[in-house]
């Protein structure tokens, strides 16, 4: 049996590396060829997919501090996790943030660095940001816009958010209260009038580009396209092909519900696995939305209770994944 190993984070508990490894070791209990594949869908683990970090650069972070974020360089195409200078995580979660001067300058001092280092292709993961700058910062930092003359810049998103809800729609996970969400949207308003006015880009009819707190849509007036982050990983690591090739898909996430059907891995690879006629097997650490009858579908919580499927999370993963493998070859 040949396995394809294709989830995503379980978000707190393990990294879609971790998990790839879990659904690995269950196959290896029963003899079978597992191939390891972590996916993102354009949020954290990004950067994973590709590689991991190759490169770094001291940029400034998202409450302007020094910060030492990673990147990946392969020939002439970098990979940048926007997270990795602008991440909420970086200031210690919404409880430590300041959500009115949280900025993405770091992410666009990333996006120099690559330049300065001669890429031509440049994908830019959206998610877990700690900002709602309609990505100004960034676009300070990447002045002027004419060095991105002749280079692809693609900002990888999860979301179909558009600018001027980013604030509504993020800025309570952000640390954000009511007044401060409404300022911030003042702001987004005021700001795509400026984009409209100085690129001639109206970024509030674009999909997307409330993405990371619009940093999407900044990126967009500069000459950026806003793809799905599924989609991009989908055609650069060829999943099609490795799907089309497997006896058995195993993925999942830490939260499988309606969302996890509109441009995330999930949804994708049900899809996918659908097209080829490929069994799937979705492990969720929890389910909801009763979107579990999509695919067959075990949530970790529901079999081991919440205690253990949050604190043991990676065998339960195998121990689920061992128990289908067994069913499945009596």
């Amino acid at each position: 049996m040949r396995i394809l190993a294709a989830p995503d984070k379980f978000r707190g508990t393990a990294t879609a590396a971790e998990v790839a490894g879990a659904i690995a070791s269950a196959g290896r209990s029963i003899g079978a060829t597992t191939r390891e594949m972590a996916l993102s869908d354009g949020g954290e683990g990004f950067l994973e997919v590709f590689g991991g970090a190759n490169r770094s650069t001291v940029v400034t972070g998202p409450l302007g501090e020094a910060v030492d974020a990673g990147w990946r360089l392969t020939g002439r195409t970098a990979v940048i996790e926007m997270a990795q200078a602008s991440g909420l995580a970086l200031v210690g979660g919404a409880d430590e943030n300041d959500p009115i001067a949280a900025s993405t300058a770091g992410t666009g001092e990333l996006i120099v660095a690559a330049l300065d280092a001669g890429a031509k292709r440049i994908f830019v993961g959206h998610g877990g940001s700690a900002t709602t700058d309609g990505g100004l910062a960034a676009l300070r930092a990447l002045f002027p816009a004419a060095r991105l003359k002749g280079v692809e810049l693609v900002a990888a998103v999860d979301v179909s958010t558009p600018f001027l809800d980013a604030a509504d729609v993020f800025g309570a996970q952000k640390g954000a209260s009511a007044s401060q969400i409404a300022l911030l949207r003042r702001r987004l308003e005021r700001l795509a009038q400026v984009y409209l006015e100085d690129y001639g880009v109206d970024v509030k009819v674009i999909a997307g580009t409330g993405a990371a707190g619009g940093l999407a849509g900044g990126l967009v007036t500069i000459g950026a396209t806003i793809e799905s982050g599924f989609e991009l990983i989908s055609v650069e690591l060829d999943l099609a092909e490795a799907v089309e090739h497997a006896d058995l898909v195993v993925t999942g996430e830490g939260f499988v519900d309606e969302a996890s059907f509109h441009g995330k891995v999930v949804g994708g690879l049900v899809e996918l696995a659908a097209e080829f006629q490929v069994p799937i097997l979705v492990v969720a650490g929890e389910v909801f939305d009763g979107v579990g009858d999509r695919a067959e579908t075990v949530s970790l919580v529901e079999r081991f209770g919440r205690e253990r499927a949050m604190t043991d999370t990676l065998a339960c993963v195998s121990e689920v994944v061992a128990d289908y493998l067994r069913a499945v070859r009596s």
